[in-house]
């Protein structure tokens, strides 16, 4: 992800809160906390992975599909590529 490295740090820095979040999940349901307070961490880690993923998918366009002279086979490949991502995503 070259074309990421300048905000790298950033999308380093939101997994690792992910990944808090994630442990968060694993505390409240060894605590045997309430369906409704692991439901709601739970939501909270789906936003943020989908924030993440807005976030690099934006970045693959600009990259991959968007940028200035790009030849038409590397926009179709990088187009392909989020295609294939968006797919296994949605499922």
């Amino acid at each position: 992800m070259s074309h990421l490295s300048g905000t790298n740090a950033d999308l380093v820095a939101r997994v690792r809160r992910i990944a808090g979040q994630v442990n968060a999940v694993e505390r409240e349901l060894t605590a045997d906390a309430s369906c409704t307070k692991v439901l709601h961490l739970v939501a909270a880690v789906r936003g943020a992975v989908n924030g993440l993923m807005d976030e690099i998918i934006a970045e693959h366009l600009e990259a991959h599909v968007a940028r200035a002279g790009l030849t038409d086979a590397e926009r179709a490949e990088g187009a392909d590529e989020l295609l294939a991502v968006i797919r296994r995503y949605a499922k």
